[in-house]
């Protein structure tokens, strides 16, 4: 064996390695951020926070699939259970991705409808631009991992990350928005810009099919 493949290998196990820690890490992150959001955003009668921790649960079952794909290169699983493993999971977030789009449109559009402002909440704000910062970030790395493994479902959930992020955005414009300058509209209006993105990645995953534009 040469000296190149010895280093590539183990480089290969330390990025499986790296990427279980990132799942690991939106699972949790997205639990407590779930909860929060339910909890603040039924004391504050907020659709959008309410939509922003059920917008959690369905990240945190992505990623439980995905956890779950990871192991099982992890425990030394022949390539073709791997390419099984990874198909099925591949297509799991293509599905979560169609899910998050119907439940954008609709929370977006019964907000437009009713004219339901989101209310004022302080933690629902400190909650919008901590995953601003943490889900870009972990975002970021999961690609870095999916392309050293060359994993589709690893690159497929950090999209879904980086979808969490822009929603999380949206979550924010449309608390501070209202706060300010009674702008209750701003939120829903945002929130449907990215629908056709989440419809487009949803089909890409349940076709089994990727997108290099990262």
């Amino acid at each position: 064996m040469s000296t190149t493949e010895t280093t590539a290998q183990p480089a290969a196990r330390d990025w499986t390695q790296i990427a279980l820690y990132l799942v690991v890490a939106t699972l949790a992150y997205n639990i407590v951020e779930a909860v929060v959001a339910l909890w603040s955003g039924t004391a504050a009668e907020s659709i959008a926070l309410i939509g922003f921790g059920l917008d959690s649960i369905i990240e945190t079952c992505a990623a439980a699939l995905l956890l779950w794909r990871l192991l099982v290169e992890a425990r030394g699983a022949d390539h073709e259970t791997v390419e099984r493993t990874e198909h099925r999971v591949h297509q799991f977030v293509g599905v979560t991705f169609l899910v998050l789009a119907t439940f954008v449109t609709v929370q977006a559009c019964w907000t437009l409808w009713t004219r339901a402002a989101p209310a004022e909440s302080l933690v629902g704000i400190i909650l919008a631009v901590a995953s601003l910062i943490v889900m870009p970030l972990i975002a970021w790395w999961k690609f870095r991992a999916a392309r050293a493994i060359g994993s589709g479902a690893l690159r497929a959930e950090a999209k879904e990350t980086l979808a969490c992020s822009y929603l999380s955005f949206t979550l924010f414009l449309g608390l501070a928005a209202n706060a300010a300058v009674g702008w209750w509209w701003a939120d829903p209006v945002a929130a449907l810009v990215m629908v056709p993105w989440l419809v487009k990645e949803g089909g890409e995953g349940l076709r089994g099919e990727e997108s290099d534009n990262d």
